[in-house]
């Protein structure tokens, strides 16, 4: 029988990447993390083209975690938990389309579990409006800015509401 993989990643879009990063830094199982931005129409983008609107992207964490100490199921459900995704292009007091509900699979197995996890939820009416989360392939990823990375923890906060 093959070893399992000491290493898988997930990308995940909800809402400002300093709290999403913040919280899947605490996850059991997370080896690291990285803030960036994913899907949009320019390479290389920088936050304020980010923040123009005008790039498409959105902000993304991308979860480097061991699969023997934590699933990509249980990574979805740390997702889903810690976001509004009814909310189209907006979390809290962020709007825009950088913002938005994303799962971004790497693998078509990742894709399957994503998808059946939202049916799952979305059968069993703990959001009372619709889940408006895109389920989309990974694509280029373009790191943050340095100031980005572990941008709460170096400020010594746990969540964007302080």
């Amino acid at each position: 029988m093959a070893e399992q993989a000491k290493r898988a990643e997930a990308t995940f879009g909800a809402g400002c990447f300093w709290g999403v990063e913040a919280t899947f830094r605490q996850a059991p199982g997370v080896i690291a993390t990285a803030v960036g931005y994913l899907g949009g129409v320019m390479d290389n983008p920088t936050y304020e083209d980010v923040c123009s609107g005008r790039t498409n992207h959105a902000e993304v964490v991308k979860v480097v975690y061991d699969p023997r100490r934590v699933s990509y199921t249980q990574l979805l459900e740390v997702f889903w938990a810690n976001h509004d995704p009814t909310t189209l292009n907006r979390q809290g007091p962020d709007v825009g389309t950088q913002y938005r509900s994303g799962v971004y699979y790497h693998n078509e197995t990742q894709a399957e579990q994503a998808r059946e996890v939202l049916k799952k939820l979305e059968e069993s009416g703990r959001f009372r409006r619709p889940i408006v989360t895109e389920i989309m392939p990974t694509g280029a990823f373009w790191m943050a800015e340095d100031y980005h990375q572990q941008y709460l923890e170096k400020r010594g906060a746990t969540s964007c509401h302080i």
